[in-house]
């Protein structure tokens, strides 16, 4: 090898503390610079790799006989492979390269999860960089009553030259393969997302609130085929809104309380509030629903802006109408414009989530949008989607792992 000299060392075996101090005080002592390093452990087994130039002065000869000489009292493997000028320099000039982030999120998750998932990156002519595991160690001896979750977080590098194809394959997969796969861009604000606006029917609460009103005025069936139709597309909110609410007239006020008491929380609702909160984020709900019950959450999830529709009443009574701008798609997108304004946000720092066609311009102007446990429609236009896990689902979205989750709470 000519000088001064590249190397790439790598170094395999069972981890144990001070291995890397070792090796990189023999480095160290004969003035090797380190270019690049890179270090993982499985299952308690190294890898490590160092780029390393030496400096012309240096006896290569002995510098390897020392890293040698240790790694073998380590119980360790180390390899030297030469690297030329040339092929560093094209790997310098990889670092501009785009950066994308898969997630991996089910119940389950296989080899053939993973090789599936590998091989739509490569046929999109994606390099794997590295992938991580973000859910905890499973015990299998030990008993866990808790619904087990997995996630895996994939770093790819490469343009993407058909961002919608992409998507698509995905989505394709993970209906297919029952997991939910999201495909992000790495960028800054990734790591700095700091409000996050909830639908509240059917998202952040398992029911329509308005569907329960409407099964204690007796006109269940009616409104709830009203509903779907709504979620589907098929009809125009505001439309479809009017027409439910005319259905509710003559309610009495006294019945909203019950109905509020006994709203079910969505899985991991309160443990992604919870956190997300701990960690600085603002919280808001946007719904087409109604503030009665937004508020009800509000005060009970500690949620920051709450939007949604005010009830009219007469005589204690529902008129079957609603005061003021009725909250639609176009409305919860300018909500969720103002709020960011407000906390001086930029939208790509905005996660938005929801589950009916009236969010998703919502969805589609944040920088996560996320269709949660969604219709085929909502999921094919939103950009991402979770449909096998809780809301704490999320939380793995953002490259959270188990383990920081743990020490957080």
């Amino acid at each position: 090898m000519s000088n001064p000299d590249i190397v790439l060392i790598q170094v395999s075996g069972q981890d144990r503390p001070g291995i890397t101090a070792a090796l990189t005080r023999i480095l160290a002592r004969y003035g090797v610079s380190i270019l690049d390093i890179g270090q993982s452990v499985i299952h308690d087994t190294l890898s490590l790799g160092i780029l390393a130039m030496l400096p012309e002065e240096a006896a290569s000869c002995a510098v390897f006989r020392d890293l040698l000489f240790s790694a073998h009292e380590q119980g360790l493997t180390v390899r030297f492979t030469p690297v030329s000028a040339d092929d560093y320099e094209a790997w310098v000039a990889e670092q501009g390269q785009p950066r994308h982030i898969v997630t991996l999120l089910g119940r389950e998750l296989t080899a053939d999860h993973i090789a599936r998932v590998a091989t739509v990156v490569t046929d999109n002519g994606l390099n794997i960089e590295s992938i991580n595991r973000l859910s905890g160690r499973i015990s299998l001896r030990q008993a866990d009553t808790a619904p087990q979750r997995e996630s895996v977080e994939i770093w790819l590098k490469g343009a993407v030259s058909d961002v919608t194809a992409l998507h698509a394959a995905f989505l394709h997969l993970a209906q297919e393969m029952a997991v939910d796969i999201a495909f992000q861009e790495d960028d800054i604000f990734r790591r700095n997302r700091r409000l996050v606006c909830f639908d509240m029917d059917s998202t952040l609460i398992q029911v329509e609130v308005i569907d329960e009103l409407a099964k204690v005025h007796g006109v269940g069936d009616q409104v709830a085929a009203i509903t779907e139709a709504a979620m589907r597309g098929e009809l125009d909110f505001q439309e479809s809104f009017r027409r439910r609410m005319a259905l509710l007239e003559g309610m009495d006020e006294s019945v909203l309380a019950a109905v509020a008491e006994r709203l079910p929380l969505t899985d991991g609702a309160e443990r992604l509030i919870s956190t997300l909160k701990q960690l600085g984020y603002k919280v808001a709900i946007l719904s087409g629903g109604f503030t009665y019950f937004a508020e009800h959450l509000q005060r009970r999830l500690g949620i920051d802006y709450v939007h949604a529709n005010q009830l009219e009443f007469d005589n204690g009574k529902l008129t079957g109408r609603v005061s003021g701008e009725i909250v639609d798609g176009a409305r919860k997108a300018a909500l969720l414009k103002e709020i960011a304004a407000k906390e001086a946000l930029r939208l790509e720092q905005v996660i938005a989530v929801g589950d009916g066609a009236n969010d998703l311009p919502m969805l589609a102007i944040a920088g996560l949008g996320i269709a949660f446990h969604a219709n085929p429609l909502v999921k094919e236009k939103a950009r991402h989607s979770i449909a096998t896990l809780g809301l704490d689902g999320i939380l793995y979205l953002l490259g959270m792992r188990d383990e920081d989750l743990q020490r957080l709470s």
